[in-house]
């Protein structure tokens, strides 16, 4: 089976799961990029975990977020609003970044935030960055969809 096959059933699949889930009242696009951070999620833990012991939690939590921000460009690139026109790949990645920046702030606010005061967040760094992803979610999103993807 081609490579090309897999994948556009794994992303059919994955739409299926975006317009039920859209008979909710949410906009595809928002269902598909929380999906994308979701992953995003993932490679920032992961990176954080890989990483703080030699970084520490502060550095290894901004690595982390560049990290997952690299990667769900990509992702929203490819999939969440690949109907729209693209310019340059790293103009619009400078771009994504420059505009999650506002949602780096209530991000990685959030995560510092609890590191410094919680002993349990130290110890469990993924809720900190739970909470964090959550917090910056939604300004992600409309930065992302009215600067970035346009």
């Amino acid at each position: 089976m081609p490579r090309n096959s897999v994948s556009q059933q794994v992303l059919s699949l994955l739409d299926a799961g975006v317009l039920l889930l859209a008979r909710t009242g949410l906009s595809a696009d928002f269902i598909r990029f929380g999906m994308v951070g979701a992953l995003g999620f993932c490679w920032d833990t992961a990176t954080v975990y890989a990483t703080k012991s030699h970084f520490g939690l502060y550095a290894a939590g901004t690595l982390g977020f560049i990290v997952a921000a690299t990667a769900n460009w990509v992702m929203n690139r490819c999939w969440t609003f690949r109907h729209r026109a693209h310019g340059a790949a790293h103009v619009q990645w400078l771009k994504f970044l420059a505009a999650n920046f506002v949602g780096f702030i209530f991000n990685r606010g959030t995560f510092f935030t609890l590191i410094a005061v919680s002993a349990f967040c130290r110890a469990q760094p993924v809720l900190a960055i739970i909470a964090g992803t959550a917090a910056g979610l939604v300004f992600n999103y409309f930065l992302s969809k009215r600067l970035v993807f346009r």
